[in-house]
């Protein structure tokens, strides 16, 4: 993990500690999801909902009004569900040290923080299966799936999810 990178990461942990939303949050997210969407929305960690109405506003400020792209920013996180802090902690950092360590260790049909490790490692696909069950168009559906990993997209605002996803 590079010097940055740790740094940007301690950053997030710590505008993570007391996330909450206002209640104009809550007014837009009302306002910009169906309810089923909001249900996904209310369902993640205070601080992941807080991550993505940031996600979305960095878009927003960079003038982008992309329909799609803004509920995709609102939605991104839904697949990772109610983990802990410490998982996620745990999760970046075997992630960097040993990303092939963290594979062994992270199981879908596990309990508690070997579980919690899966949900983040295959956020992206399951959180993509979790809006499209809500009548998202595909657009979003396919921005949400491509939002992290390796995977290149065709989709020029999935690079844009990507790059407000990680800088916020």
């Amino acid at each position: 993990m590079s010097l940055a990178s740790a740094l940007y990461r301690s950053r997030q942990f710590f505008r993570s500690v007391g996330a909450s939303l206002s209640a104009e949050d809550r007014a837009e997210v009302a306002q910009r999801l169906n309810a089923e969407q909001q249900r996904l929305f209310y369902a993640m960690t205070a601080r992941d909902q807080r991550h993505c109405l940031d996600v979305f506003h960095a878009l927003q400020r960079d003038g982008h009004d992309d329909p799609d792209l803004l509920l995709a920013a609102l939605l991104h996180d839904v697949g990772k569900g109610p983990v802990r802090l410490w998982h996620r902690v745990a999760y970046v950092l075997i992630r960097a040290l040993s990303p092939r360590l963290l594979r062994r260790l992270a199981s879908e049909s596990g309990s508690g923080w070997r579980r919690a490790l899966a949900s983040f490692s295959d956020h992206s696909r399951r959180g993509a299966v979790l809006v499209e069950a809500t009548g998202a168009p595909e657009a979003v559906v396919s921005l949400v799936r491509l939002h992290s990993g390796d995977e290149i997209a065709d989709d020029p605002r999935a690079a844009l999810l990507r790059a407000a996803d990680e800088s916020c």
